[in-house]
């Protein structure tokens, strides 16, 4: 009996030991049917992306070894093993969730622990964020920007009611054209006027021309109220274009700017004019979020793929982004203070490699790829999704009415300031958002 149960018993080891071996065969195969990249092939992919990354950069350099990061992105790409959010610093959603052992009691040493869930924008930057001193001007350019002043000081002064009459406006035509009103005086700051010399090089006569420019545009496209529901773009004509949370504004950079995220991965609606009039909208509204101090705004940009989208990660037609490059470069000149962009598929390096020609140099030095967001925004106002401490979840009722009303808030709290220290051209947008009951930045006082 015990040498039936001796020779049973290494029958059945005998048994397991080869099915293992079976087991171990199958899976060789299957890695072996799926290869990885030859030396050869992997160089020549690198070769392309670095290339086709350079072209959309900038950059100058002769080299074709790409960078540490450039690497990583193609092996999140050819592996099937990685993940593209874990190349840019971002959290997948496996990272977020705990896993558990055998007995379902112990969690991972790697999991999240998340706050209360957030459904509405901050208000405010956070303590440890800073606003960067303020360049002093030379005595050459506060020369230029008085006459600048000087001619919106002008109670004579006419502002043509579209771009297309601006361009063909002379002194005979009234019929287009009518005074500043007082929420555009309003518009018209110390930092406007400096903002607009910076970008045109401190030309005058060009400053003028543009600044004028973008009042008949913003008369035109419909921004020229201070009140949301006497403007043509409103929260109400873009609220359907937001409802998956393509765009939202949540937190600030460490240099105080409002964040404004575009997911295109959310893309909920069809290409039409509404689109721009959305971006547009947001831009007016992350202005108003700004703090004293600050006039410049943090675009973080995720093309990372979601379920709510419905448009297939579609790029937009080649001539709906040269219209909102115009508008951007045209009309909000040096607003932008960094734009950070990840996750960026081969389509959107294919897209913006088209409109590369047409993108500003001063704008190509703001932009970031592929680098962490948590680089540049406190991880207390920053997305979870970015490896952030805030839990936000993106629900329309709850997030749309609400970031309307805090920038309704601070726009209205902006305006009583203005008729407070005069309603005049040239007052400081530091005083307008500050807090200060006599001005620190005089009109004539440069």
């Amino acid at each position: 009996m015990n040498i039936r149960f001796q020779r049973s018993f290494e029958v059945k080891g005998k048994s397991q030991q080869q099915q293992q071996q079976q087991q171990q065969q199958q899976q060789q195969r299957l890695h072996q049917s799926a290869p990885p990249l030859s030396r050869t092939h992997k160089a020549t992919h690198l070769e392309m992306f670095s290339k086709l990354k350079s072209k959309v950069t900038g950059s100058n350099s002769s080299s074709n070894t790409p960078s540490t990061s450039e690497t990583s992105s193609l092996k999140a790409i050819s592996s099937p093993d990685s993940s593209t959010s874990t190349v840019y610093g971002q959290n997948d959603n496996n990272n977020n969730s705990s896993s558990s052992s055998s007995n379902g009691k112990s969690k991972s040493k790697d999991s999240i622990t998340l706050g209360p869930s957030r459904y509405t924008p901050f208000d405010s930057p956070s303590p440890g964020s800073h606003i960067p001193q303020e360049r002093k001007l030379t005595e050459e350019e506060k020369s230029k920007y008085l006459q600048v002043l000087k001619h919106f000081q002008n109670p004579d002064l006419l502002i043509a009611d579209s771009e297309e009459h601006h361009k063909h406006k002379t002194a005979s035509t009234t019929s287009s054209t009518s005074p500043l009103t007082i929420e555009e005086k309003s518009w018209l700051t110390r930092e406007c006027f400096l903002r607009y010399l910076r970008a045109t090089k401190w030309h005058v006569d060009e400053a003028i021309d543009r600044i004028e420019l973008t009042l008949a545009w913003r008369r035109e496209f419909g921004v020229d109220h201070i009140l949301d529901k006497d403007n043509i773009v409103n929260g109400e004509l873009t609220s359907p274009e937001n409802e998956t949370g393509k765009e939202v504004i949540l937190g600030y950079d460490n240099d105080s700017r409002p964040c404004l995220y575009l997911k295109p991965g959310r893309q909920n609606t069809k290409t039409s004019q509404r689109q721009v009039q959305h971006l547009v909208y947001m831009l007016e509204k992350v202005i108003d979020y700004m703090p004293s101090g600050q006039d410049s705004l943090a675009l973080l940009i995720d093309f990372k793929p979601h379920p709510v989208g419905t448009q297939g990660g579609k790029i937009p037609p080649v001539g709906i982004g040269r219209q909102v490059l115009h508008i951007l470069q045209t009309h909000y000149p040096e607003r932008l203070g960094k734009a950070l962009l990840t996750n960026i598929p081969w389509l959107g390096w294919t897209f913006l490699k088209i409109i590369h020609p047409f993108i500003d140099p001063l704008t190509r030095e703001k932009l970031v790829f592929d680098q962490p967001f948590i680089n540049y925004v406190p991880k207390s106002q920053l997305d979870k999704d970015f490896q952030g401490d805030v839990n936000f979840i993106y629900e329309h009722d709850k997030y749309w009415p609400k970031m309307i009303e805090i920038a309704e808030s601070k726009k209205q709290k902006y305006f009583e300031r203005f008729e407070k220290f005069g309603a005049c051209v040239g007052l400081s947008e530091v005083d307008l958002r500050g807090v200060d009951e006599e001005l620190t930045h005089p009109v004539d006082n440069i």
